[in-house]
């Protein structure tokens, strides 16, 4: 038996207890200021001494495994063993110094790990990852322990090549270790040279060859970084590994990537644990589809930190929806409050009406995320996935959202309403609007469609005439003229109060309703459609034109 330590349950200010297995792999993920990176720090500090006073976390509890000898046994595994004048050896690793009589003690100790947390846990921050690149001081291999995290790619080549096959599917180029550059052993990158006959790694031809490359420790802080996080991870001896935003300096792809690789391939009976702002890095973990993964969500209320989880089962639920995987909306978990939208043209204009009214010096906008979900019949897949994790969420849709109880019921249901209180004013709102006169008579609409179809020639049903009978056939529904007029299509009287009544429930939960109809209702001025109209209305004054004074109103009741 081998000497392990591993983090078995925390409890964060709010009262909220997890648990953990010791091959988690855990993320944190929030709005900034919310208690992320506290929550690493705090842990590390637990860790090392439990009386520690912390913010966020308020309590950890660990175990051991393992006893005396065995951790004698690891020391002199990971470390290299010296005397002087003691009887007592002193051991000497990667980032830690302790003598043997004093190992012993802390690992009796129940107050927490003190001089011997080093040995058993890493907190890697930006700064050491990036040095993790540089050449290390060159070490026996034969009679010492490596004490750097390329020691252990230049004593064993399958690491190096496993090492090498990451960095190419990130940068499209390899990385070589230099085992004969003296008192020191560089990387360097880019198209690993063949040796050729009679040569091998230490011939000077292949060496000639090897240091017309790049080295690793003067690329970009992106590769220097990338290389860090995996090698502190994968090859360390650490039971316990904390890295903040360990996307840092990273491409979206490579960051995804990264997480992806962290996932798939940490090696068991290790936990990680994460500390996020990038959506891509969430993904590539995702992506992974492991069953050690918790996710994490920390959102910070007065002096309160209100944690929620998810863990394997819940994660696999949601991620199996299409729409979570290609659209942005898990970028929600990194933001205060969420609105969800139909379309992007909606997200595009609120956003801009929104941001307009804090434009100024004095002022901060509030940190509101608009997101789209492909039309108002996904909306109720994306409210599921965000409050899994409480994330505050609005909800705006146009104003014939009312014409189906799917997904009107659901998604008000899904904001925490009940369907009970608003069934009978709603049912009558749609009656009312469903006995108004459409705008063409049965008649009127075979008279269009029989011109539609009657100069149609072609052997293949063009794409323009379908287009052309959809129109149509739209024309013919109340609900047609109701989405383009909006609030005042209701007939006066008990039908409008109805409507008022439901309106005050659904706000009262998060859910608007656009009472001008549709997004265009707002400047009618303009004309287009979606994305167009959306461009040239962008170019008004959002702050101060009288015709949008509507919109930014309605924007007032997102806040």
């Amino acid at each position: 038996m081998t000497a392990k330590i591993w983090i078995t349950e925390i409890e964060f200010s709010d009262a909220t207890k997890i648990t953990f297995d010791k091959n988690d792999i855990v993320v944190f993920v929030g709005p900034n200021n919310a208690g992320k990176s506290a929550s690493l720090k705090e842990a590390a500090r637990l860790l090392r001494n439990k009386n520690n006073n912390n913010k966020v976390i308020k309590s950890l509890n660990f175990e051991k495994e393992g006893c005396e000898a065995d951790l004698i046994n690891f020391l002199e595994s990971c470390s290299r063993k010296t005397y002087s004048h003691d009887p007592l050896p002193n051991y000497a690793g990667l980032n830690f110094s302790i003598y043997e009589s004093n190992a012993k003690n802390y690992w009796r100790s129940q107050e927490g790990l003190s001089e011997l947390a080093p040995v058993f846990i890493n907190s890697l921050t930006t700064e050491d990852r990036i040095k993790a690149a540089n050449s290390p001081q060159s070490v026996n291999l034969t009679q010492e322990a490596p004490n750097h995290p390329i020691h252990f790619l230049q004593k064993d080549d399958s690491v190096e090549l496993k090492f090498s096959a990451y960095f190419r599917q990130a940068f499209g180029i390899d990385l070589i270790v230099h085992r004969n550059a003296g008192q020191t052993v560089p990387l360097y990158v880019g198209q690993k040279p063949i040796p050729k006959r009679d040569e091998d790694r230490v011939s000077r031809g292949y060496l000639d060859e090897l240091e017309k490359l790049d080295l690793l420790q003067e690329q970009g802080d992106g590769m220097r970084s990338f290389v860090g996080v995996l090698l502190n991870t994968f090859i360390s001896n650490h039971c316990i590994l904390f890295i903040d935003e360990p996307e840092a300096f990273l491409h979206p792809p490579q960051a995804r990537l990264l997480g992806k690789m962290l996932a798939k391939d940490l090696p068991s009976e290790r936990q990680l644990f994460l500390a996020t702002h990038s959506e891509d890095f969430l993904k590539g973990l995702l992506d992974a589809n492991v069953s050690n993964l918790k996710i994490i969500r920390i959102q910070r209320v007065a002096a309160i930190n209100k944690v929620s989880v998810l863990n394997s089962s819940d994660i696999n639920n949601i991620w199996n929806d299409s729409l979570l995987r290609h659209s942005n909306i898990l970028n929600g978990l990194f933001h205060s409050n969420v609105v969800i939208c139909e379309s992007d043209s909606d997200c595009r204009f609120f956003s801009a009406v929104l941001s307009a009214q804090f434009d100024n010096a004095d002022s901060i906008a509030p940190d509101i995320l608009f997101i789209h979900c492909g039309g108002k019949h996904r909306t109720p897949t994306a409210i599921k996935a965000l409050k899994k994790l409480n994330v505050p969420i609005k909800v705006v849709s146009d104003f014939d959202v009312l014409n189906d109880i799917y997904p009107i019921k659901q998604i008000y249901e899904d904001l925490g309403g009940n369907w009970i209180d608003v069934e009978q004013d709603w049912n009558l709102v749609k009656k009312e609007i469903e006995q108004k006169r459409p705008e063409f008579l049965t008649e009127d609409v075979k008279n269009e469609l029989n011109n539609c179809l009657k100069t149609i020639n072609d052997r293949i049903f063009p794409k323009g005439k379908i287009t052309e009978i959809q129109k149509i056939l739209k024309k013919a529904s109340a609900w047609t003229e109701a989405k383009e007029v909006g609030k005042p299509f209701i007939p006066s009287g008990n039908a409008t109060q109805a409507f008022e009544r439901v309106q005050t429930q659904f706000k009262a939960v998060g859910f608007l309703i656009l009472e001008v109809g549709e997004l265009e209702g707002f400047v009618k001025s303009v004309g287009n459609h979606g994305p167009k109209w959306v461009s040239e209305v962008l170019n008004k004054n959002l702050k101060t034109d009288p015709e949008l004074e509507v919109a930014r109103t309605f924007v007032n009741q997102l806040l």
